[in-house]
This record gives structure tokens, C-alpha cells and sequence, in this order.
């Protein structure tokens, strides 16, 4: 996809790329994040605005040419130093850590259910207490992809540890959060009179 094209699902130029990646950084329940993990980042236009609320975001893809241009976009975004950036699958060991933000955007229904079962097992169990994990994904049915965005989110679901938070739908995208502690609202966090 990369050779033929930079940005081959234009995610730098569709409104519809735009108000997704608004309504997922949105959804996020804290202000600001030490160390984000978003693995699947091709051209970092979502790691862009990730690097906005983290103090360093790790980003990873299979694809070389998509973490060429990722590493030119952040630099010309003036954040390349708070992000590091290499090759690697969601289903391969995650990097060291520790994670308080996990951005599984777009990148689930790449994996057959038992692997991405297994991966986010093995790596939510690592998670700091009190981290969120949030995914987006497309709603549309595609030939290609071994899982549905509502089936991976499905999956996602049953990880041990994952307690929901919120969770959006339209006709196009499902985005939902979930937390690694007590599952506690925004406004409970800050103790706002009234929220439990």
C-alpha cells in the first residue's frame, strides 16, 4: 500500500480521519499521560495528536515506508523527540514500557480473534494499574481483514482486567475506553459533587 502511495487511506486529509481522531483523543479520562503505546501507527497522524497529551509516545507499524513518513511528519510537527519510533506488530512483544495509555486504533482486525486474544492477554496483564487502553475501529465490512471492528472489540471485551469506561458508535466507527483500575468516571476522578 505504502509503495504506491504516502498516505494511502489519506489519513491526513479525510474529515472523516480528522473527526475520528477528535472524538478518540476526546474520549481519553485524564488530561495527560506519561508513556502512550500505539502500535499500528502508520504515517503518525494520530501519534501527532497523542504526543500533544503524553510526555512520550511509543509508536510502532509493520510497515517501514509508514514509519519514514511518520518520522517526517513528527518532526516537522516538532515533536519527534517525544516519540520514539520502530518496527513491530501488535501481536509481537510489546516494548518494555511501563504503558498508562494503550491506542489501539484501526489496527485490531488485522489479527485473527485467537491471536489478538492471546497478545492483549499476555500485554494488558502488564499494564500499570489506573492505565486506559481506547480503540477505534471501522465498522464497515472488509474482504480483506480476518476480524470485523465490532468482533475485534468483542474480543477486546473479554480481556481479563479491562473494565469499561465509555464507548461511541455511529454508522462507520465503534471507539471504546477501558481502564485497568477501578473503572471510576471523569467526574469521579476529580470528585465532582454529585458523581459515584
Amino acid at each position: 500500500m505504502y509503495a504506491d502511495a504516502e498516505d494511502p487511506w489519506q489519513l491526513s486529509t479525510r474529515w472523516y480521519e480528522e473527526r475520528k481522531y477528535a472524538i478518540t483523543t476526546a474520549m481519553l479520562p485524564e488530561r495527560r499521560y506519561q508513556h502512550a503505546f500505539e502500535p499500528g501507527c502508520s504515517i503518525g497522524t494520530l501519534t501527532e495528536r497523542l504526543a500533544r497529551r503524553c510526555v512520550h509516545v511509543t509508536a510502532v507499524d509493520v510497515a517501514d515506508a509508514a514509519i519514514r513518513t511518520a518520522d517526517a511528519r513528527l518532526r516537522e510537527a516538532g515533536c519527534r523527540d517525544r516519540v520514539t519510533l520502530a518496527r513491530s506488530s501488535l501481536d509481537g512483544a510489546w516494548p518494555p514500557g511501563p504503558f498508562d495509555l494503550v491506542v489501539l486504533s484501526e489496527v485490531c482486525y488485522y489479527l485473527h480473534a485467537d491471536a489478538l486474544d492471546a497478545a492483549l492477554r499476555r500485554e494488558c496483564a502488564r499494564l500499570q494499574p489506573g492505565a486506559t487502553v481506547i480503540a477505534a475501529h471501522w465498522r464497515h465490512a472488509v474482504l480483506d481483514y480476518p476480524l470485523s471492528g465490532e468482533a475485534a472489540h468483542a474480543v477486546i471485551r473479554r480481556i481479563p482486567g479491562l473494565a469499561s469506561l465509555a464507548s461511541y458508535r455511529d454508522r462507520d466507527v465503534v471507539i471504546e475506553v477501558f481502564d485497568t483500575g477501578d473503572g471510576r468516571s471523569v467526574a469521579a476522578r476529580e470528585s465532582v459533587p454529585g458523581a459515584s
